[in-house]
């Protein structure tokens, strides 16, 4: 495999697709060894079918606003690869939404969703609609729109949408209310869905829980304990609520979070009432942290900073991509870090993840970290076609052992002399599914 060839290719025939490109480099580099024990992947090029997504549907979506006015925005499905099951993946709304965007986020979801052994494909889709400042009947009248033009394409065993940015129980309900009522079916083809039409318990912590389940298992490693333990989050909405609820629960002090305007210390560490005020700032629509300093005493907001300057023993990336460069994980290694673990996807720049896999500072990526979010939905879509609901704890149980296996599964691949190269891991685990799975379908 020659990956500059590849890479070369890739970008001169999808240009300024940093996102898309960026990812693609990360899974080539570490597979680049496994994949040349494998001749038979050379001669039905594997690569360049798995860097390519099956389709991409992109489609004008008209809404009226509140005041009588026609709006447009641009809508995308990307159906990456769906050699393991159904294509699977988020809907994300927000502005900041680019085509390469949701190609890097489809082609992560393929490896990541091969993690969790369940039988889902990969996909990713979204809009520059933002839902912040819009009123209910807007968000509505805009989801209801958006998938009046994708409808066609989606369904139980072919593709099944859930929540991302932008985009919780309120767009998902109104999303699939409207789906069911074009399809004329009630099969569950959303999930991140309401407990009352077909949902599972613990769903919106689960990306959360599960980051936690694996960082338990890293400090294992380490033959270390999270009780007392510092953790520095960034975010402030579901990702890093779940992350915060489940590391406070476990014993240990999460004293960041952080929004667009800033962040927040608190070296007293969150609490149950300050976990809940976070919901409360996200769900206040100005999406800032700010208020959190004024309502609490002793804790101090950092304007326009990112938390990564504090000196803690984990660090957990819960907001967007490429938010950990390179210069923050220098900080953080000064400091002394344990361990670094992205909750959110592609948290850390490729420069940053060199700077810890260099000081052999544990890293975990994204796609095996944040499994468990696309896990609990993949139990959702069992429950669904089994007409059954779930005690929540059994979904606990179950979302503790597909982490753990995730965990296992990164070991194997990515034990090296003196360090585990979960990074390495993941993506060898991710990709020799995938890549098995399209060998014996053939070529198609």
């Amino acid at each position: 495999m020659n990956i500059n060839e590849i890479l070369a290719n890739l970008e001169a025939k999808h240009p300024g697709e940093k996102e898309f490109l960026q990812a693609v480099k990360e899974v080539l580099l570490c597979v680049e060894d496994v994949y040349n024990q494998h001749p038979e992947f050379e001669k039905a090029r594997i690569i360049e079918r798995m860097v390519e997504p099956d389709r991409i549907f992109t489609f004008r979506v008209t809404w009226v606003d509140d005041k009588g006015e026609v709006q447009n925005n641009i809508g995308y499905r990307v159906q990456f690869n769906n050699a393991i099951g159904p294509y699977k993946g988020g809907i994300r709304f927000h502005a900041s939404v680019t085509l390469s965007v949701l190609k890097f986020l489809g082609f992560e979801q393929t490896f990541k969703n091969a993690l969790t052994t369940l039988p889902m494909g990969g996909a990713k889709g979204g809009s520059d609609f933002s839902p912040r400042g819009k009123s209910d009947a807007e968000i509505m009248r805009f989801c209801q729109a958006f998938v009046l033009e994708l409808w066609r394409n989606l369904g139980p065993d072919r593709d099944v949408p859930a929540g991302d940015i932008g985009v919780g129980g309120r767009e998902v309900g109104y999303m699939y209310g409207m789906y069911k009522k074009l399809a004329r079916e009630n099969t569950g083809t959303f999930t991140g869905k309401g407990l009352s039409f077909g949902g599972s318990r613990i769903r919106p912590e689960a990306t959360g829980f599960g980051a936690l389940y694996f960082v338990e298992q890293m400090l294992k490693d380490l033959n270390q304990d999270i009780k007392g333990k510092t953790i520095a989050i960034s975010g402030f909405g579901n990702v890093a609520w779940g992350a915060a609820t489940k590391a406070t629960e476990l014993g240990g002090k999460v004293v960041t979070i952080s929004g667009p305007d800033g962040y927040i210390y608190d070296p007293a560490g969150l609490d149950k009432e300050k976990i809940e005020y976070m919901l409360e700032l996200r769900a206040s629509g100005n999406d800032i942290v700010a208020p959190y300093a004024e309502k609490f005493a002793g804790s101090q907001f950092f304007p326009g900073k990112k938390p990564w300057e504090q000196k803690v023993d984990i660090a957990l990336p819960c907001a967007t991509q490429n938010e950990l460069g390179e210069a923050d994980a220098k900080m953080l290694i000064a400091n002394n870090v344990l361990m670094v673990a992205e909750v959110s996807n592609m948290g850390c720049t490729a420069e940053a993840i060199d700077a810890f896999i260099a000081n052999k500072t544990p890293y975990a990526p994204g796609k095996a970290v944040n499994a468990g979010g696309v896990a609990v939905s993949g139990l959702e879509m069992t429950q669904d076609a089994e007409h059954l609901q779930w005690s929540a704890q059994k979904v606990d149980d179950m979302l503790h052992e597909i982490m753990f296996n995730i965990h296992e599964a990164c070991v194997e691949h990515g034990r090296e002399e003196g360090y585990i190269n979960y990074m390495k891991g993941a993506n060898i685990a991710g990709f020799l599914k995938v890549a098995d799975a399209m060998m014996a379908q053939g070529v198609i």
